[in-house]
């Protein structure tokens, strides 16, 4: 059984785990195994660079940040290109799988790279995906790995920002990641105590924000905490349509800095830990919850079950059909 493992798009803690997961389980039950490593995302499959793996590489492997295959970005929208062979990537993908006689893929990715795996399974590739993304964006899982060990890391942030604040009596603007949707703010924020809380879900008033603020300053508490996601808009930007926003060269942090530093007379700061949340070890639970979807991507194979991405309902690791996954992004709901 010859299988191929690919990381693809914005790395996050937690890929290492699960390749464990993956080649634990295959290795435990498969006499006769063959792991491919694919270098850096769908860019290997499409140039064909790959290179067999043994199990001990996969040891020791478990507590690392980052992916050992290396990762890209190759955005869906571009599969359909084609270059001077006349030959798009989408074709040149599922030629090196069949030419290399790959049994199967198992592809870790977010949305984009979903949208990418259901069109190989389409084009007859046999595909296992296993959900990660620190943005907990990907439709038909509870959760998505990577997303614990990035909340965990924007709180440490608003922890530690806290004491200077108190200390001079300050507003202090965290930035967090997330530009279409802000489950990180949101887990982040609450968990941190932060004082405001904005998000790409919900155009924000700057006018309630000064409220916060003075109702503070009134009760004696001479400092705030604001936790905004990256992709936050105010209700006055957005009216703007997309096309038409003109923000490269600022933040959504760096604009509300700038409002209420025209508004209030209290020192104001702005905050942006930025891919520090993507980066370093992942947390116990995401070790834990990799290590389960590995062993469930694992099961699939075996039992032939393609066309699937695992994940997690309720507590339950659970196979979800591709075409229900791929371009359905999960923004927070209004009532959660």
């Amino acid at each position: 059984m010859k299988i191929g493992l690919l990381t693809s798009g914005g790395d996050c803690q937690g890929l290492n785990a699960a390749l464990r997961g993956v080649a634990k389980t295959l290795y435990g039950i498969v006499p006769k195994l063959e792991l491919y490593g694919i270098q850096d995302g769908y860019k290997g499959l499409i140039e064909g660079i790959w290179r067999k793996m043994e199990l001990h590489e996969f040891s020791g492997i478990l507590h690392e940040g980052g992916t050992i295959l290396g990762t890209s970005r190759q955005p869906y929208k571009n599969m359909r290109d084609t270059d001077d062979s006349s030959m798009d990537k989408l074709t040149k993908m599922t030629n090196n799988y069949k030419k290399e006689g790959f049994h199967a893929l198992v592809i870790l990715g977010g949305g984009g790279t979903h949208k990418t795996a259901h069109a190989l399974s389409q084009n007859g590739v046999n595909v296992v995906t296993l959900p990660n993304t620190i943005d907990n964006d990907l439709y038909g899982t509870d959760r998505t790995f990577g997303f614990d060990s990035a909340i965990f890391k924007a709180t440490g942030v608003l922890d530690a920002v806290h004491s200077t604040a108190a200390s001079h009596g300050r507003v202090f603007i965290v930035e967090l990641m997330g530009n279409k949707v802000g489950w990180i703010t949101l887990y982040a924020g609450v968990a941190g105590g932060a004082d405001v809380i904005l998000l790409p879900e919900i155009p924000y008033n700057v006018e309630s924000v000064l409220r916060v603020i003075e109702r503070r300053n009134n009760s004696g508490k001479n400092f705030s905490i604001i936790a905004i996601a990256e992709g936050a808009l105010s209700k006055e930007e957005a009216l703007v349509p997309k096309k038409e926003r003109k923000y490269e060269s600022s933040t959504s942090g760096s604009r509300l800095l700038k409002e209420l530093q025209s508004r209030l007379e209290q020192d104001v700061k702005l905050v942006i830990p930025g891919h520090y949340q993507r980066g370093g070890d992942p947390t116990p639970t995401d070790r834990v919850f990799c290590s389960r979807l590995g062993a469930k991507a694992g099961e699939l194979i075996l039992q032939g079950k393609f066309g699937h991405m695992v994940a997690l309902e309720g507590t339950r690791i659970v196979a979800v059909p591709l075409e229900k996954v791929a371009g359905k992004p999960k923004s927070i709901p209004p009532d959660n």
